[in-house]
């Protein structure tokens, strides 16, 4: 492309997953019952874990976490989405855009790091009961440090492109690689830092979850009861099936985006795993987890004892 045709601008224009007047309340409709199924969920969980000193564990804990970054995943995108589709506009700001980017990449590699972490506890729990509380009480302050910087290294990699007249951007968030798509300048050392950084920071905590999982399903194997088999590898059902979600539709993207060369094949894709995940994660666990349902069943029976309690006071003169 010519010189002549770059410029600084001042927003972006989002497409979204459809053009079509039509559709758009039904998307509407759609994502704001995922975004709300998502939103109400988590936070369930994470009232379950927090008010219930059972399941004041490392496991739990993280899974708190997990929930947590999972609302503030989906709210990076979703609620923009949901507002464009409102007022019937396309735009976002350049500081908005790159606040997308930002948070996105922050919180989805805080995701990965705490799947790969809660599997090392998994790990920890099948391997070396004895030593677990030990364990488990390390700081993990290090790696979500990285995770920040490295975030914040993307987005400012971002701030010395220059972009061209054209700013259209055939997905309904601040995609960084669909960004970097419209860009009239030299792209090779936001091209390296990006490929370096998923190498690192993706593959890396892949690796270690294939690592854990290798080792608990050799610990597993040498149990000699099928009832204890079975219930080793139940504590790591939910989050086995998690962890394959995440990643079969975070590669199922790239592999579409590889294959078709579609943005908007990778833009509906793409709503798998930055929208249907975190929606699905809070009933991946705790349908098959007896603690989480108990500690659901006690906290609404309180939350229903101290209500009543609450209206007959009122009700005494």
């Amino acid at each position: 492309m010519e010189p002549g045709n770059d410029t600084q601008i001042s927003e972006f224009v989002l497409l979204g997953l459809s053009e079509d007047p039509e559709l758009q309340p039904l998307i509407f409709g759609l994502f704001l019952s995922m975004y709300l199924s998502t939103v109400f969920g988590n936070l369930l969980l994470i009232l379950a874990v927090s008010s219930d000193s059972h399941l004041h564990t490392p496991m739990y804990f993280f899974l708190a976490n997990l929930s947590s970054v999972d609302i503030c995943f989906t709210s990076t995108n979703v609620p923009k989405m949901l507002w464009n589709i409102q007022v019937q506009g396309k735009t976002i700001t350049y500081a908005g855009c790159i606040s997308q980017i930002f948070f996105f990449s922050v919180f989805g590699l805080m995701e990965n790091l705490l799947l790969t972490v809660m599997s090392y506890d998994r790990l920890v729990a099948i391997c070396y009961p004895l030593h677990y509380t030990v364990i488990m009480n390390r700081q993990l302050c290090g790696l979500l440090v990285l995770v920040v910087l490295n975030s914040l290294l993307q987005s400012l990699m971002v701030l010395r492109l220059t972009f061209c007249t054209d700013v259209e951007i055939p997905h309904f968030f601040c995609e960084l690689n669909q960004i970097i798509q419209l860009v009239c300048s030299d792209t090779f050392v936001n091209d390296t830092v990006l490929y370096i950084s998923t190498v690192l920071l993706a593959g890396g905590p892949l690796a270690g979850i294939l690592c854990s999982y290798s080792k608990i399903i050799s610990s597993i194997c040498k149990i000699s009861s099928a009832q204890g088999k079975y219930k080793a590898f139940s504590t790591c059902v939910s989050h086995l099936s998690v962890v394959s979600l995440f990643y079969c539709t975070v590669l199922g993207v790239y592999l579409i985006s590889a294959a078709t060369q579609s943005s908007h094949a990778s833009a509906v894709a793409s709503v798998m795993y930055t929208v249907v995940m975190p929606m699905l994660n809070p009933f991946i666990y705790s349908l098959r987890n007896r603690d989480i349902k108990g500690a659901l069943t006690r906290f609404f029976k309180r939350a229903t004892i101290k209500g009543t309690i609450v209206l007959v006071v009122k009700k005494c003169p």
